[in-house]
This record gives C-alpha cells, sequence and structure tokens, in this order.
C-alpha cells in the first residue's frame, strides 16, 4: 500500500483533535463507570474482590505504562523523527522491528509471570498471605489477566503509530471494548461460575483480544499493519530503549504510586485495596477524558514541533495545554470534594456494596482529589521534556517523586509520632502530595529551558479567573445540595436524577460565571499542527 506522506495530510487544530479524543475517552470512562456499578453490585469490597483487583491492576498498570505513557512518550517522538527524515520505507522498517521486539519481551515475561504466578500474588500484595486462600486465588486470577498485557501494549503500540498519522479516534475509542466486556462478564459470566470473580478474569482477557484486532483495519488503510522482525541492532529501536527506561520513572510515577497503594493496601484491613479502587477509578474520569486527552494530542504536536525547530509553536502549544487542563481541573477538584459520598451512593450502594463501604471509599476518594490537579498536570507536562527526546530531567524528577512517595506512606499508614491512623486515606494521601511534587519539578525544569518562561502573568490570571468561578460554583452546589440521610432512602433512580440536576446546576454555574468574568470559547483554541 501507498505512503501517506506527511506532506498529504491535513491541518488541524489541537482543540478539535482534543475534543474528538475526549468524546471517545468520554464513552469509555461513563461505561468505565457502568463497568464499575456492576463490579460493585457483584463483588463489593469483600476479600474476593480484594483478590481480584489485584490481579487486575498488575496488568493494567503496565498498559498504562505502554498505551498512555513510557512507551508512547519514548515511541512516538522517534517514529515522528524517521517520518520526516527518512520516509514510509523507515517507518514501515522501524514499525516491524518495534513490533519484534516488543512482542517477544512481552510475551516472554507473560510466560515467565504465568509460571510464577504465586511469587507475582505474594510481591504485590505481601498482606495476602495471612490468608493462603486468597492468596491462591489471586495467583489463579494472575494466570488468567496477565496476558491481557501483550494484548494491550501491541494495542498501545498500534495506537501510537495511529495517533502520529491523526488517526486519533480509533485508539481513544478502543477501552469502550473493555468495559463493554466486563460489564458482559458481571451481568452474564457470573452466572457460569461458582465464584464470580473468575467471570470478570476471563472478561479481562477477551476484552484484549477484541482491543487488538479493533486496531488493524485503521492500520491497514494506512499501510503499516506491523510484521514482526526481531533486531534489536536496529538504530530506531535502539533509540527507544533508550528513550524507554528513563520515561517509567516520568509520565508514569502517579501510576507506580497507585501500585505501591496497593501492595501496602494489602496489608490493611480487608476491604482496603477495593475501596482505593473504586475511589481511584472516580478521579480517573475526568483524568482520561480531558487530560490524556490533550497529551495524545500534542505528543505529536511537540515531536514534529521539534523537528522543524519552532520554538515559539513548541512554548504556545504546552502552555495551551496547561490552560485547557486548569479549566476543568479545578472544578472537577472542588465538585470531587463535596460529592464524595453522594457520588460513591449514587454509583456504587448496591447490592454487595454496603454504607460503611461508601464512607471507606469516600474518604479516599478526597485524598486522590487533592492531587487531580497533578495528576492532570503531569500528562501535559512530561510531554515537553519527551519531545526533546529529553530523558534526564523527568527521570531524575520522576525519582524525587516516587521516593518522596515511599517515604510518606509509611508515615501517614503506620504513623509512629501520633496517635491516629490514617490507612488506606494515609496511601491516597501521599500519593496526591508526592503528584504536586512532581508537577512543581517538572514545572521548573521548563521554565529553566524558557519553554514556559514568557507568559506567566497570564497563566496566573487565567487561574485567578478560574478560582473565582469555582468559588461560585461551590456556593450554589452547597445550597441545592440534599442532606446525607436523604440519599439513602432513595431508589437509584432518584439518586441518579438529583445527581444530574446537581452536577447541571453546578457546572451551569461555573460556565455562566466564566462568561462573566471574560472568558470566551474562542480562547480554548491553540496551534494548529499537522496530522
Amino acid at each position: 500500500m501507498a505512503e501517506i506522506a506527511p506532506d498529504n495530510v491535513k491541518r488541524s487544530g489541537l482543540l478539535r483533535s482534543s475534543a474528538v479524543v475526549g468524546l471517545a475517552t468520554l464513552s469509555s470512562r461513563v461505561l468505565g463507570l457502568v463497568r464499575d456499578v456492576a463490579l460493585a453490585a457483584v463483588i463489593g469490597a469483600s476479600g474476593n474482590a480484594d483478590a481480584f483487583f489485584v490481579a487486575f491492576k498488575i496488568p493494567n498498570f503496565l498498559r498504562r505504562l505502554f498505551a498512555e505513557g513510557a512507551f508512547a512518550q519514548a515511541f512516538v517522538p522517534v517514529l515522528s523523527a524517521t517520518r520526516e527524515e527518512g520516509g514510509y520505507d523507515a517507518v514501515r522498517a522501524l514499525i516491524d522491528r518495534v513490533a519484534g521486539a516488543l512482542g517477544g519481551t512481552l510475551i516472554l515475561l507473560t510466560g515467565i509471570t504465568i509460571l510464577a504466578a504465586p511469587v507475582v500474588a505474594l510481591v504485590f500484595a505481601p498482606g495476602f498471605s495471612r490468608d493462603p486462600a486468597k492468596l491462591a486465588l489471586t495467583a489463579d486470577l494472575v494466570r488468567i489477566t496477565f496476558p491481557y498485557l501483550f494484548l494491550i501494549s501491541m494495542t498501545g503500540f498500534a495506537g501510537g503509530i495511529l495517533n502520529s498519522y491523526g488517526r486519533f479516534a480509533i485508539p481513544a475509542f478502543t477501552p469502550v471494548l473493555l468495559n463493554l466486556s466486563l460489564i458482559a462478564a458481571a451481568l452474564l459470566g457470573v452466572q457460569q461460575f461458582e465464584e464470580p470473580v473468575f467471570a470478570l478474569a476471563w472478561g479481562v482477557l477477551i476484552a484484549g483480544f477484541l482491543q487488538l484486532l479493533f486496531q488493524l483495519p485503521a492500520l491497514y488503510s494506512i499501510g503499516l499493519v506491523p510484521r514482526p522482525q526481531i533486531d534489536t541492532q536496529h538504530e530506531g529501536v535502539r533509540r527507544i530503549l533508550r528513550l524507554l527506561v528513563p520515561a517509567l520513572f516520568g509520565v508514569s510515577v502517579s501510576q507506580i504510586n497507585l501500585l505501591l497503594d496497593t501492595v501496602l493496601a494489602s496489608l490493611l484491613p480487608e476491604g482496603s485495596v477495593s475501596w482505593l479502587y473504586y475511589s481511584d477509578r472516580l478521579t480517573e474520569l475526568p483524568l482520561g477524558v480531558f487530560a490524556i486527552a490533550i497529551a495524545t494530542v500534542i505528543l505529536p504536536a511537540l515531536s514534529a514541533q521539534r523537528a522543524q525547530s519552532d520554538a515559539q509553536a513548541y512554548a504556545a502549544t504546552l502552555d495551551w495545554a496547561i490552560r485547557t487542563v486548569l479549566l476543568i481541573a479545578l472544578p472537577a477538584t472542588a465538585a470531587l470534594l463535596l460529592l464524595a459520598e453522594p457520588i460513591l451512593t449514587t454509583l456504587f450502594q448496591y447490592g454487595e456494596f454496603g454504607a460503611d463501604d461508601v464512607a471507606m471509599a469516600s474518604h479516599s476518594l478526597r485524598a486522590y482529589t487533592l492531587g487531580l490537579g497533578a495528576f492532570m498536570l503531569v500528562k501535559v507536562l512530561a510531554p515537553g521534556f519527551y519531545a526533546q527526546e529529553d530523558m534526564k530531567t523527568p527521570v531524575r524528577i520522576g525519582i524525587i517523586a516516587m521516593v518522596s512517595n515511599m517515604v510518606m506512606n509509611p508515615l501517614f499508614v503506620f504513623p509512629l509520632m501520633w496517635q491516629f491512623n490514617l490507612g488506606h486515606v494515609g496511601l491516597a494521601l501521599a500519593t496526591s502530595a508526592s503528584a504536586w511534587l512532581n508537577v512543581a519539578l517538572l514545572y521548573r525544569g521548563l521554565r529553566r529551558q524558557d519553554i514556559l518562561h514568557s507568559g506567566l502573568s497570564a497563566r496566573v490570571g487565567h487561574v485567578f479567573r478560574l478560582s473565582i468561578a469555582v468559588a461560585i460554583m461551590v456556593i450554589v452546589v452547597l445550597l441545592v445540595l440534599p442532606a446525607a440521610e436523604q440519599w439513602q432512602g432513595w431508589s437509584w433512580l432518584v439518586r441518579g436524577q438529583v445527581m444530574a440536576g446537581v452536577c447541571i446546576a453546578g457546572g451551569g454555574v461555573y460556565l455562566g460565571a466564566l462568561y462573566l468574568l471574560g472568558f470566551r470559547p474562542a480562547d480554548l483554541r491553540g496551534p494548529t499542527t499537522i496530522d
């Protein structure tokens, strides 16, 4: 098939591309909430639920590195440079050899993990050793779910290719298939198993096959379906490998911290892993819909601007990403802090998920919410380094943030100098604090490179306007929010209607306040980028 050459593609705005990714991702996140409602009703926050969430989180954590994080940050700049300098044949050779190296490595890793599943379960959930049956169940689930890593990593590889060629919609829509598979497993598959969590584990594996197959027609349309070849001496492969390892500590620090939370949560009372899972899932909604969508779009743009030595456009793209993320992060943070219990009650308090689970999950939700802005900003700041193939700065920052999280975790969870114990909430709070440290150091690094040196007063003014609008929104939400005891007596339909009304009122007031403060939709328009 003929090459899809860079000079034959159209130019489009960052906002339009982000909207495409955001809408596709929104559908996935909404279905993700439906999925989690189904999981809460079927398995709740039980010990077996803890086992499933650990078995699912291990490959899912690595999925985020490959599909949304470190691999994409290393691969896309090299692909963009190869495309700019070498043309179709060079791109074809790079993709084939990366597919061979990545696929071969993941197949080997998957085989080892399946054979050593009990050890893997013990490493990631050492607290389960107190309950041999729970540990054995986790190991069995790991054997089923871990091959998902190979499938979804290859899916992320395919998505990186498509994103580089401006095909954002297909990769963004792909996660919908995981949610549909798990919803089907929860509603239909659990009747086929004595232990419901096995149906969910098989749902994860089936989703991996569906997601990979879904990418292939789009890759075929641009003539870039991978034909794996093992050639680790290829210069492009070696460049990606040099970039990949440091990138693991950069953009994915927050995910590493969340995995450490799971390890320590296994040492805490039963249900802690599940409470953290459900609260983390709610912070994932604004993170996934907006921050990851924007980061997905700006990385190819930044890489192209870097290759063209357009420093002004590079800085403008990053500045636009920061301002756009803050537009969502500030009201989302305020809303989740105010509505933690009502949201959890509305979504999850059915079947096996009780009022006590809502109370415990609401505490960790608020703790994670304090770091929501940081989680979102990391997604758009890190590409500012990776598009330049600068790995040293973010890896150093990532190590500092991760070590700080590791230090804070035991201090908050197992305090020696005070009497109260924060438990699983301390894990979430430490993750949020380390994420803000990560943001501060990334931002300082970009300013030192003169990338974000100009425009500071405009960014401060932007935050000031947003803060006023958020304050007005908070007042209105407090006025219309029903008392906590009322939520317990309502059906799911009434809960949903009231929650929708509160959110619409708050969102409408926020947008109206922004308009009165001088904000206009045109302010969202970013620099154009090559698809």
